[in-house]
């Protein structure tokens, strides 16, 4: 893992175009929420309202790519640190 950097740019790149996949599913279908809660979590939720604009956009892009580079650096740092 020479090319930490490289990975980490791939890592945002990924982060971002499934956010964005995501997000607009949401916002174009929003009983998939429910649905996926109920078939891919085996749980039912009842979800009052929901709350999408551009503000939650941003701020949910930042965090989801905060904490994936923050679990790619730490993926790394094990792979280097494990022989």
């Amino acid at each position: 893992m020479n090319n930490l950097n490289h990975l980490l740019k791939v890592t945002v790149a990924w982060t971002t175009i499934a956010y964005v996949v995501c997000f607009a599913v949401v916002a174009f279908y929003p009983p998939i929420r429910e649905l996926f809660f109920q078939y891919a979590l085996h749980t039912k939720i009842a979800l009052e309202s929901i709350e999408m604009g551009v503000g939650n956009f941003i701020s949910g892009l930042i965090i989801w790519n905060i904490l994936d580079v923050v679990f790619v650096w730490l993926f790394a740092a094990l792979y280097k640190a494990i022989k």
